[in-house]
């Protein structure tokens, strides 16, 4: 379960940054939230991950 869920924060994380270049790419014009709701489940994930390996 701990795999997945770094695997799942990885591929949030690279949603983030693509979101977040989308953005950006619009002038700021578009939701925000293209970029802020995959950093928050990327943080879930990882926070869930550190969790689970200690």
């Amino acid at each position: 379960m701990s795999k997945l869920a770094l695997i799942m924060g990885i591929i949030f994380l690279i949603m983030t940054f693509a979101g977040g270049g989308y953005v950006m790419i619009n002038y700021g014009e578009v939701n925000a939230g293209y970029a802020v709701i995959p950093g928050l489940f990327t943080m879930i994930c990882f926070g869930y991950y550190r969790k689970k390996k200690e």
